[in-house]
């Protein structure tokens, strides 16, 4: 092991992207090969200390904290292998979704689907269930189609659903439970165009119409403003042709001036003066303008974030997300809760992954916001009330309060995984408090 590469300073403190978790772990490792990986993990076990594999902190969660050894990939990165045959691509885990998409823009490929950032690793996001929104096409996980681990022993095992497909199965979304992924294929496609569609709709109009907007759309999503009647929502679909980008100019304008500086600003002085918040939502949503552009799936299903927030989202029976969201509307306007974020809406198919919040149902998914360092636990634990009562599934990257006792409730295959984690890692090397909660020991 070469320890220029592999060991900093003892006690360095990790934040996440948020600032609401840190840690001070005993040693924080870069491994630059598989092989080193091994060796870290070896001597972890023998020192008595956990191991823990962080990517770039996009977690609201602490799902990733740990006093023991905390592995960062910025070393595991970049394209193994592309299969144009097989129609994959193999890539290190901390390769950032980003990177990955660029490259494969430039091969004439793209995956089918995207959450709606790329600061993530590539191992991070499907570790925790990172989705976009789709009529057919699920989440990052659900695009997968064979995985590398390390596991409690230092071994490398390679999984597929011809290869240990039984642990496979149920990997594809670990939450770094099974022992820490050093690589991921993943399914590819030629790269292909969409047509983006953006614009206001009323509250009554978009929950009214819902399910056919959902069934209309390739991809379908909307964010409705506290404190006012009024959604943005956004249709995305594929398209023959021509692109037709959005423009420079229009673009900062839109992405960067209004939706990130414009919300900056009204967070900021939201967060000092809760009273405005409700005359500021009216004006911000008000403020966006209708758009329509065609370019390639990752500039479409992504956006730049600017603006740091903590968030919590749960994912519902997809018949169940429309009266839940009028019930966090009627919530919000008997509370004295002042809201500066909107709420988004997405859906997902359902898939066969035992841990994926659309598990064997189909799925919308409600996530709330609040700016970072505002206080969100009376907002966060109403909503929350509300989505449990509904049945709903918490995002593991994001807040909630959930245990392994109510998870196991709601998710059928809950047990499949545990007997997978028994098996992996019967000494829970790979533990911390949050797994301890949330799967119980």
């Amino acid at each position: 092991m070469t320890k220029s590469r592999t060991d900093t300073t003892n006690r360095n403190t990790w934040r996440n992207w948020a600032g609401n978790v840190q840690v001070r772990p005993a040693r924080v490792v870069s491994p630059a090969s598989v092989d080193e990986l091994s060796q870290i993990i070896r001597r972890a076990a023998n020192d008595g200390l956990k191991v823990k594999a962080v990517g770039t902190g996009h977690s609201f969660t602490a799902a990733a904290s740990t006093d023991g050894v905390l592995v960062r990939p910025e070393l595991l990165t970049g394209i193994r292998e592309i299969d144009r045959a097989a129609g994959t691509v193999t890539v290190e885990a901390g390769t950032s979704l980003r990177r990955l998409n660029v490259a494969l823009a430039r091969e004439g490929l793209s995956l089918t689907n995207m959450g709606d950032i790329m600061e993530q690793t590539a191992a991070g996001a499907v570790s925790t269930g990172t989705h976009g929104t789709g009529r057919e096409s699920a989440s990052i996980a659900a695009q997968l189609r064979a995985m590398e681990i390390v596991t409690a022993d230092g071994s490398v095992l390679r999984c597929s659903p011809t290869e240990n497909a039984e642990i496979f199965t149920v990997a594809r979304i670990g939450l770094g439970a099974l022992g820490v992924v050093s690589a991921l294929t993943f399914a590819v496609e030629p790269v292909f165009l969409l047509t983006a569609r953006e614009g206001p709709m009323t509250f009554d109009k978009v929950t009214s119409e819902f399910d056919a907007l959902a069934a209309e759309n390739e991809h379908f999503e909307f964010y409705w403003f506290p404190h006012t009647d009024h959604c943005n929502i956004k249709r995305n679909n594929r398209s023959a042709g021509p692109a037709a980008p959005v423009g420079r100019f229009s673009g900062w304008f839109e992405d960067e001036l209004l939706s990130n500086g414009g919300l900056q600003v009204a967070s900021s002085v939201g967060r000092a003066v809760p009273a405005v918040i409700p005359s500021l939502a009216k004006g911000f949503s008000r403020a966006l303008s209708a758009r329509t552009y065609t370019d390639i799936p990752y500039k479409v299903f992504t956006s730049p974030r600017r603006v740091r927030f903590v968030e919590m989202e749960y994912a519902l029976p997809r018949e169940a997300a429309v009266a839940a969201l009028r019930e966090v509307k009627a919530m919000v306007e008997r509370s004295p809760l002042r809201v500066s974020f909107p709420v988004e809406v997405r859906t997902a198919p359902a898939d066969d992954i035992p841990l994926s919040t659309a598990s064997g149902r189909e799925s919308a998914y409600i996530a709330v916001h609040l700016y970072r360092g505002t206080p969100h636990r009376a907002y966060f634990t109403a909503v929350e009330r509300i989505m449990t009562a509904h049945g709903g599934r918490p995002h593991w990257g994001k807040l909630h309060t959930r245990d392994a006792e109510y998870l196991a409730g709601t998710y059928p295959r809950f047990d499949e995984f545990t007997a997978v984690r028994d098996r992996l890692d019967p000494d829970r090397l790979f533990g911390n408090d949050y797994l301890r909660r949330v799967l119980g020991d």
